[in-house]
């Protein structure tokens, strides 16, 4: 099987990347990949932030791979698209802050990855965004109904995926798809830097799983219960290493220089 997902950690920063040129298609096996690859990064105590990005300089992910669709039977679709939401749905529980490096086209199914992000910020340019399954007769079915309506309201979302329409990155931001737009000439620079910030010494990484995980679950939840998720995340956060430090550095009027633990 060849490297469809590759994996590279570097000052606490793993970055995955699609890798299947020319437009990164992804397939059962590139999931198998990432799903491996999520797996790798949630274990490792000294990975603090995903990156996740596509191979090359025009896409980011062109969705399914639609020759491997059209070939497949209405079963194994059907199990595909299972997998796939599993996989996504570990990416997003994951405890640690995951960032879209959205490097070009990022349509289709491969939106429907960038959406299981955390933050998602865009190359400048002319890259395409948006669900246009439509046109094939079919609905996103790897969570692009249900993420796009939560990130951008219901009848936006709807409008348009009926519609089948992509757009530009800044009417992706403006919309609320995405969280910022960086230019061409300096997006990996920024985005690493911007990544290693959340990274110690400079953040407490426990602190942001911590929010991750009381926004990603508790907004699924009544505000009683969300508010009884955030007390547990809270006290655990209070017993850890990272939290004296930054209230001893708070009181003391210096620098915190967190750990991550």
């Amino acid at each position: 099987m060849s490297e469809l997902v590759k994996y590279t950690t570097e000052a606490g920063v793993a970055t995955l990347e699609l890798h299947n040129p020319p437009a990164n298609a992804y397939s059962y096996e590139m999931f198998q990949q990432l799903d491996t690859a999520i797996l790798r990064a949630r274990m490792d105590t000294d990975v603090h932030v995903l990156l996740l990005r596509g191979s090359g300089d025009k896409f980011f992910c062109a969705g399914a791979d639609i020759a491997m669709l059209s070939e497949a039977t209405p079963e194994f679709k059907y199990y595909f698209c299972l997998h796939a939401n599993e996989t996504l749905l570990r990416l997003e529980q994951t405890p640690k802050l995951v960032i879209a490096a959205i490097n070009g086209h990022c349509v289709g199914g491969g939106l429907e990855v960038a959406m299981a992000a955390d933050i998602r910020i865009a190359k400048a340019g002319k890259a395409k965004i948006g669900l246009p399954e439509v046109a094939l007769g079919v609905l996103p079915g790897t969570g692009g109904t249900q993420r796009l309506a939560r990130l951008i309201g219901k009848s936006k979302a709807l409008q348009l995926m009926v519609e089948g329409r992509t757009v530009g990155v800044d009417e992706a931001k403006t919309i609320g798809m995405i969280n910022d737009v960086y230019d061409a000439d300096e997006f990996w620079a920024k985005i690493n830097d911007y990544a290693r910030s959340f990274c110690p010494p400079n953040r407490a990484s426990r602190a942001v799983g911590g929010i991750k995980r009381a926004v990603q679950t508790g907004a699924e939840l009544t505000l009683e219960t969300g508010l009884a998720l955030e007390r547990e995340l809270q006290q655990r956060l209070f017993t850890s290493a990272d939290a004296q430090e930054g209230i001893g550095a708070y009181v003391e009027k210096r620098k915190a220089e967190f750990s991550g633990k």
